[in-house]
């Protein structure tokens, strides 16, 4: 599972920014970015979902990181916010399979 949670993390970090890219490269001034997510009521709903799973993953992953004595956490809410959900979760998946096999500190 390590490598396909290393693999979906690559995926994760290459496929939004395509999108991200060509909305920056179609020139439409950075506060339109917010504004475009909620055009729609679709998209107003995909953003809803994706800002309370990535609030839940946020919570999870740290309570995860504490039981497992892993340090750095907070790099997963910084890739969350950086590239995005697709890719700090399966990164911290990728991370919690090394420490999950060793046992957490005293």
């Amino acid at each position: 599972m390590k490598t396909v949670y290393l693999i979906l993390s690559v995926i994760g970090a290459i496929v939004p920014y395509i999108f991200f890219l060509q909305f920056m490269a179609s020139g439409a001034p950075p506060d339109d970015f917010v504004r475009q997510l909620f055009t729609t009521a679709p998209a107003g709903g995909f953003t809803a979902d994706l800002v309370i799973t990535s609030l839940v993953f946020w919570i999870w992953s740290f309570g995860e990181a504490r039981r497992l004595a892993m340090s750095r956490w907070w790099i997963y809410p910084v890739a969350n916010l950086a590239i995005g959900l697709s890719c700090a979760l399966p990164l911290f998946l990728y991370v919690r399979q090394n420490r999950a096999a060793v046992p957490p500190h005293a």
